[in-house]
């Protein structure tokens, strides 16, 4: 049965790439085309950040190992979703046109940010192999530590993007702060317990 679970997370994960997809190809991007695409894409990186989060909560919550199968990929799916959400800024948006993108990461924090948690995920996705993890041994653990990092700076991202509605931007906010709570508190305990 296992065996089944991870293609059905992957199909899973795919669903809000396969979505934009269908809206670009039917024209069902509205008045604003890149920004529909550029939110979208935003989200579900912040998304698969909570998910991938939750993976070690919930193995401690149901006694299961089985969340750890899957925050391997959904980090992936973190890093698929962060490069589509900056290549439609930077390919879209500005066309490849690098002095005012460059402009934009030294005089607005909010791309600053941004461009700083995609550039985190790079050496996370680049050593997420089993191989890797296995050359790199204790230090693997400590890299990986980055997507706590990773997960305040895409949140703050979404907060310093938005000027007028805050609401969904703090939801994301609270749910990595209480995310990252809960690790702590595992992590704790299992040294209390070790």
């Amino acid at each position: 049965m296992n065996k089944y679970f991870k293609p059905s997370i992957f199909f899973l994960s795919l669903i809000p790439f396969l979505i934009i997809v269908y809206k670009i190809y039917f024209n069902q991007l509205g008045p604003e085309p890149v920004k529909e695409i550029t939110h979208h894409t935003g989200e579900w990186t912040l998304i698969f950040i909570c998910l991938t989060l939750a993976m070690s909560p919930l193995k401690r919550l149901t006694n299961l190992t089985i969340w750890i199968k899957f925050r391997r990929m959904l980090g992936l799916f973190v890093f698929f979703y962060a490069t589509i959400h900056l290549l439609t800024y930077v390919g879209i948006d500005y066309r490849f046109n690098w002095t005012p993108i460059f402009d934009d990461v030294v005089k607005k924090k909010y791309i600053f940010i941004g461009f700083s948690a995609w550039l985190l995920l790079i050496p996370l996705a680049l050593t997420s192999s089993q191989k890797m993890m296995k050359l790199l041994k204790h230090n693997w653990k400590k890299l990986h530590k980055l997507i706590y990092l990773i997960a305040i700076f895409g949140a703050l991202h979404y907060i310093w993007l938005s000027k007028t509605i805050f609401f969904k931007p703090l939801i994301f906010m609270i749910i990595i702060l209480v995310l990252l709570s809960l690790r702590i508190k595992i992590k704790k305990n299992e040294t209390n317990y070790g």
